[in-house]
């Protein structure tokens, strides 16, 4: 039981209404998270007078308003996956001596955060501030296999949009449904020469609070060094770290 109820019914509607796609009843958030209608709309009115929730008052629904977009703008700025990340991919570095990183997604490319490289091992085309396609790299896939397919639909309309790099890789949507159908079901992604001859990938998806992803770790590694047979295994490892990101990430 919450010492303090008030705060904790308050942080539970922020963040019910951060999972939504639009607004929602107040009826509809005090069913979903088992409180009384009339402690729902206290609060509700209290958000709304700090801007942190907007009222629609002809649809009779409720949103997240500007505070909270602010409060989202500063997680940005503060770096936190970068922050977090970092000394996560770099025990996975020293633990299975090859390089590793963190991207996000943003579009139909991932954006790379954070990038640690093994000793004696080569430069990859990977470092900080680099994006590619999402389709092409594991850390793309791992991260593209968890959007609902309308999403996924809308980002990739056309064969226009697959960008290619080495001539391999998904040149259609429904080449790029079967890759990362194998993704879920492997629950981890890989990437074969497709970024760069001869090096291959593992990745996994970092979820947030809600369930989103919200990153995608993966371990790089010239393709002699590792045989297939072995990239389960591998995998198993980038999953650990996924998972204690995304614990940290949630202030677990």
């Amino acid at each position: 039981m919450s010492k303090v109820p008030a705060a904790e019914n308050t942080l539970l509607i922020l963040g019910h209404l951060a999972t939504q796609r639009g607004p929602v009843p107040a009826a509809s958030i005090a069913t979903a998270l088992g409180l009384p209608r009339s402690t729902v709309y206290h609060l509700l009115s209290v958000l709304g007078d700090h801007g942190f929730v907007l009222h629609f008052p002809e649809a009779r629904r409720y949103g997240l308003g500007v505070a909270a977009y602010e409060l989202s703008s500063a997680f940005s700025r503060q770096q936190p996956l970068s922050r977090l990340g970092r000394p996560i991919v770099a025990g996975l570095v020293d633990a299975i001596g090859e390089s590793g990183h963190v991207a996000v997604l943003h579009g139909r490319d991932v954006v790379y955060i954070v990038e640690e490289r093994a000793p004696r091992r080569p430069r990859l085309v990977t470092d900080v501030g680099v994006r590619l396609p999402a389709h092409l790299t594991a850390s793309g896939r791992a991260l593209l296999a968890t959007l609902p397919a309308g999403q996924l639909r809308a980002l990739y309309p056309d064969r226009d949009a697959f960008e290619e790099r080495t001539g391999a890789g998904p040149h259609s949507y429904a080449e790029l449904r079967r890759v990362l159908a194998d993704v879920r079901t492997r629950g981890y992604a890989t990437e074969d020469g497709e970024v760069t001859p001869g090096f291959a990938s593992v990745a996994v998806s970092v979820r947030d609070h809600a369930g989103w992803p919200a990153a995608g770790i993966a371990v790089t590694f010239p393709r002699e060094n590792v045989p297939p047979e072995e990239w389960e295994a591998l995998a198993a490892r980038v999953r650990d770290a996924a998972a204690e990101l995304s614990r940290r990430i949630r202030g677990a």
